[in-house]
């Protein structure tokens, strides 16, 4: 890595470039889907998490009735042994005092009922969601099978080529000095079009068409050192002198007077 010339970085970081720009290309064909994809398994996993949720609330609610019945049981119960003992009472003290546990007795009983009424209707409104995020989770799970095929499609047509793609971009990374590749990645994570190695056509680098000095562009020519665009960051590793040529003005002659 160290006797690498500048011309044979600049040769590893175009290549570099070019596979990384097919990459992006197979990426294009994919659009949106992979996103689409993962937006509908994060939506469904959110339903299914308010799904259960809304299961173990109904559970509660099914607990609290067995509760409230049970409760009501035993106020009953109660209810007919303060009644046995109000024909045993010896004076009005306690037969007052046992008329007073047998009202609260019936209040309990009233409350429950009350919260019992309330946990069936609480049910039938939990069993209503529960109705609704369910048929949700169909319609997106139907949505989420028909867009991972297509992604399975698409995928596997690209396969072969972004595998061998891939395996190139590896063999080309390593032929670049560490600091450099590492520069070349953040460059290209910035940048829109993930243009991040350049060549200079019309005297302008591409990607961001900013005109290039000539002296710079001599510069570049030579190959000598690694030349960065100070406004985009972007390496220029080369010149299309075709194009430098075309933008020449043609020369015009002048016709010799007759004397």
């Amino acid at each position: 890595m160290e006797n690498t010339s500048v011309a044979q970085k600049l040769e590893a970081l175009v290549k570099l470039q070019s596979i990384d720009s097919k990459l992006d290309e197979i990426k294009k064909l994919r659009g949106d889907l992979p996103d689409e994809v993962q937006d509908l398994e994060d939506e469904i996993e959110g339903y299914k998490t308010r799904l259960g949720r809304f299961n173990t609330e109904l559970e509660e609610l099914e607990q609290s009735i067995k509760d409230n019945k049970n409760g009501i049981k035993d106020a009953e119960k109660l209810i007919a042994k303060y009644s046995e003992q109000q024909n045993n009472v010896r004076n009005n003290r306690e037969y007052d005092a046992i008329t007073k546990e047998v009202e609260l007795q019936q209040l309990e009983i009233q409350i429950l009922e009350k919260k019992t009424k309330e946990a069936h209707e609480a049910i039938e409104r939990k069993k209503g969601e529960i109705e609704n995020i369910n048929e949700v989770i169909s319609e997106r799970s139907a949505d989420l099978e028909n867009k991972q095929q297509e992604l399975k499609e698409i995928l596997e047509d690209s396969k072969d080529e972004e595998e061998k793609l891939l395996t190139d971009r590896e063999k080309a990374g390593k032929k670049i000095e560490p600091k450099l590749f590492k520069y070349y990645e953040k460059l290209r994570a910035n940048l829109s079009n993930g243009l991040a190695v350049v060549t200079v056509k019309r005297g302008a680098a591409e990607g961001c068409n900013i005109v290039i000095p000539p002296q710079k562009i001599a510069e570049i020519r030579e190959k000598k050192k690694i030349v960065i665009d100070e406004h985009s960051g972007r390496i220029l590793a080369d010149v299309d002198m075709e194009s430098l040529e075309e933008e020449k003005p043609k020369r015009t002659t002048r016709r010799k007077k007759k004397a």
